[in-house]
Formats: C-alpha cells, structure tokens, sequence
C-alpha cells in the first residue's frame, strides 16, 4: 500500500479544496493515494447540510461553502489539517472503517501524551472531555476519498466562538497546547500522519 505523503505548508483553502476536487476527479486506477498535510489562513467552510444560522456572527473572516458532509467549522494557523486522498475501494475500506481510522489516530496520537480522547455517539471528530480538539469532514466520489481531518494544535481558538461548530451551539474546542502537549504545528502534522498510516494500514490488512 503506497500513500504518498505531501507538506503543502500554509496554504490558502479555496485553492486547495479545488486542487482535491480535480485530483479526484482525473485518478486512475493506477493512481497513487495521497495525503496532504496543511495549515490554512483564517476560513470557515460550511458542509452541504450547512446551516447559514450556525454562523452566528461576521467578524471578518471568509465562508466557504463546500461539498463535505457536516456543518460549519473554523481552520486557521496553528491548526494541522490532513486531507485524504484514497481509493476506499481499491482499499477496501468502507467509509465507516475511514471515518474510525481517522479518529482513533487522533486518539493514539493524544495517548502518546498520555492524554484520554473519545469519540461521541452521532458527532464525528474527537473530544477530550466534553471539549471537540479534532474536527473531520469527508466527501466520497466514485469511491474515493477526499476532504479529512483537522487538529488543534497551537491557535487563536476566538473564532470557534462565532460560530456553533458543527453545529453545536456551545460547543468547547481545545487544542494540544491547552493540554501541556509540546508539538509544534509541522511536528503535530508529522506525528498524525504516521498514526493515519499506521491505522489505513491496519484497515487495509
């Protein structure tokens, strides 16, 4: 199973979603799967189930509506986001068995600080606590994967609170370095990958 790994760096969003859509949308047979590894300037993207009202507040920041299932989220510096580029059926992996690999790197890579995560029944991502650190979206087309997961790390979380993210009003974010957790951004992102390689694999085997 050949994933090939990319860091992108800092990115602008608009950009990137439509260099995902067109790389999904030209794959082969024969393509290589990929991850892409970024951190974006300041965004809101708002999921095909959407609601505008989630949105509680303008304070500057752009929306950008987009094709993955869920509602409204925040992506800004300090934030590693992972996008997965996969033939789920050349895989083999059903999407259910993507959106479980995807949380349980996010917890493994929390206990490998010794920090408990968990999933919520209904309410894709991962929580410590009562408190969301780690938000996921998919779209799939013609079997294959894109959009992913993103990991608070070291940010300005302000912009969580003009918004229900994910459409849950109140709902407490934290990220890594709330928890004594000494990663930087780029060390965060490499740490995540290794811990979604580790489970496509393990998926895949």
């Amino acid at each position: 199973m050949t994933i090939v790994v990319k860091r992108l760096g800092r990115v602008d969003y608009e950009p990137t979603f439509q260099a995902m859509q067109d790389f999904t949308a030209t794959r082969g047979a024969e393509t290589p799967d990929e991850l892409w590894v970024v951190e974006h300037p300041p965004v809101y993207t708002l999921g095909q189930a959407g609601k505008p009202e989630h949105v509680l507040r303008d304070i500057g920041i752009p929306l950008v509506k987009i094709d993955r299932g869920g509602q409204v989220t925040y992506h800004g510096p300090g934030q590693v986001v992972v996008y997965l580029l996969l033939d789920l059926s050349r895989l083999k992996i059903k999407v259910r068995e993507l959106v479980t690999a995807i949380e349980q790197a996010v917890i493994d890579l929390l206990a490998d600080y010794a920090v408990t995560a968990e999933r919520h029944d209904g309410a894709p991502g991962v929580y410590v606590g009562a408190a969301k650190i780690a938000a996921l979206g998919l779209r799939i087309r013609n079997g294959c994967s894109y959009h992913g997961v993103s990991l608070n790390v070291d940010m300005d979380l302000s912009p969580f609170d003009a918004i229900n993210p994910c459409g849950y009003a109140g709902l407490k974010v934290i990220q890594t370095k709330n928890l004594n957790i000494p990663l930087s951004v780029t060390e965060a992102g490499e740490h995540l990958t290794q811990h979604l390689l580790q489970q496509l694999d393990r998926q895949h085997g």
